[in-house]
């Protein structure tokens, strides 16, 4: 299998696809929000030290894995450990749901690329959202009202399925030119926006409100908790697509100095897209009448709702910088998509030697129908409640199993030890801490301080059979995992 394996053309497009990887549609609407909410500026400080302490230790024990089997996720942590096989099976069957409902996001971008010609959800807070609610969604009462699939979403969804077939049915070497572009673009609009927002009135207040520091908050556990979860999340960790990135890199490809690259560019890219956020949220405070805090959202909320509104106000050249807005959320999504299909694909291939042209295609069908649930009229109900389960419990237990099969199973001194002979920038004791105590200990916690919490309060306000119906999706992938892990392969 090895011997036939695929590979990145350079360096560069390794670095370029998994630097689109983990710069998503949350670097947008999230980091923002959770640096305001959290301290502003001295968020900075419990970031950094996530990044140091668990961001770039899970991405140099990702791309060991995935360098040193040259496999994707099952296969490779079954060469790791025999039992262990449904670890990667688990992470594969997670990233794919998550992969169906982020689509269909992306749908609901290109529906808004579309409208933003002639800014069709108008210029009033209550406009912009009755055209969410009422136009685009056509929004249900309750999750358990699924009123039927909306096709314009339908249609925004097969786009993104085949734009996504179309960059990877020729392999890793096309993919490694097409993210150049797909991940260019966005930094060069992040750029512009983050100008044009500098120059509109109101803009400096509202990057007071995103970077005003208050370091009191330190002393609160929620935000170090904030912290490590966005680290761990924005990176794609524990999702399968470093490991299976890494498995296409020549034998004498670097580990660790890519794993610092990687995680410098995205924590960067998150920082420099606040700005553009809030310069432009303070623009419509100002123009509204109102404080930076008054118009300040997070999520789906922010992009959908509060900068388009935002958007459509501006003095000079609102439709261009409404293209530009959704454009710059597609072209972030897309590499994001590109890197939830393709472990999934080379999963199958490595585990039972079937051709990969032959897979994706079927993937991406599977892909489009699974995520038809997610177009009707309660899907954004069920996004959300699937994102929750799959992201805050799912992908955490794929984080805390990678750490106790390598830290412990394996040994970190024995993955440090191959890690140290193939990368330029040596990684010493350290690194083993973080695997075997420190990174664990975090994801515990938080699995444990979700599950109280959820337990306590339930979700979102949402009836108590949803979050039944959450965590049995969780059970269920895992037992899925399970079944795969058992059955034979050609491998």
């Amino acid at each position: 299998m090895e011997s036939t394996r695929e590979r990145w053309s350079s360096r560069s497009a390794f670095l370029f696809a998994v630097i689109g990887s983990a710069i998503g549609l949350g670097n947008v609407w999230r980091f923002p929000y959770i640096t305001y909410e959290n301290g502003g500026g001295a968020f900075l400080i419990p970031y950094l030290i996530a990044l140091i302490t668990a961001g770039i230790p899970l991405m140099i024990l990702e791309y060991y894995v995935g360098h040193f089997t040259q496999s994707a996720p099952p296969i490779a942590f079954r060469k790791i450990w025999h039992r262990a096989e449904w670890a990667g099976w688990f992470a594969i069957l997670l990233i794919f749901i998550l992969s169906t409902y982020y689509c269909t996001i992306m749908g609901w971008c290109v529906n808004y690329l579309y409208y933003s010609f002639d800014l069709g959800w108008g210029n009033t807070a209550e406009s912009v959202k009755a055209f969410f609610n009422n136009d685009i969604l056509q929004l249900s009462s309750s999750p358990s009202v699924l009123g039927g699939i909306r096709l314009p979403i339908v249609f925004g969804l097969a786009l993104v399925w085949l734009w996504i077939y179309l960059s990877l049915f020729k392999g890793v070497e096309t993919l490694g030119k097409i993210v150049y572009f797909t991940v260019i673009i966005p930094w060069l609009i992040i750029v512009i926006m983050v100008i044009r927002g500098l120059t509109l009135p109101g803009a400096i207040e509202g990057i007071k409100f995103y970077l005003t520091p208050d370091f009191s908050v330190l002393l609160k556990p929620k935000v170090w908790l904030a912290a490590y979860g966005q680290i761990f999340f924005t990176l794609s960790l524990a999702m399968g697509t470093l490991i299976v990135y890494a498995s296409y890199l020549h034998e004498e490809s670097d580990i660790t100095v890519n794993a610092f690259l990687t995680s410098i560019a995205n924590c960067l890219t998150s920082f420099v897209a606040g700005f553009a956020v809030f310069s432009t949220l303070g623009y419509l405070a100002q123009t509204l009448g109102v404080s930076v805090k008054d118009v300040t959202t997070s999520g789906i909320g922010l992009a959908f709702v509060t900068y388009p509104m935002a958007i459509s106000l501006l003095p000079v050249a609102a439709r261009f910088f409404a293209a530009l807005f959704f454009l710059l959320l597609l072209t972030l999504g897309i590499d994001s998509a590109f890197s939830m299909t393709e472990p999934v694909v080379e999963s199958i291939v490595d585990k039972w030697g079937a051709k990969k042209k032959y897979v994706l295609p079927v993937i991406c069908v599977l892909g489009f129908l699974v995520g038809l649930p997610f177009t009707t009229r309660a899907g954004l109900y069920w996004i959300d409640i699937a994102d929750h389960f799959i992201t805050n419990y799912g992908i955490t237990v794929v984080g805390l199993l990678e750490c106790i099969i390598i830290g412990y199973v394996l040994g970190a001194k024995k993955a440090r030890s191959y890690i140290n002979q193939v990368s330029e920038m040596k990684i010493g004791i350290w690194w083993d801490i973080f695997i075997k105590f420190l990174t664990p200990a975090f994801l515990g916690t938080s699995l444990v301080f979700q599950f109280v919490n959820l337990i306590k309060k339930g979700y979102g306000g949402y009836p108590i059979w949803t979050t039944y119906t959450g965590m049995g999706l969780i059970i269920f992938l895992a037992l899925t995992a399970i079944i795969l892990a058992k059955r034979k392969g050609a491998v």
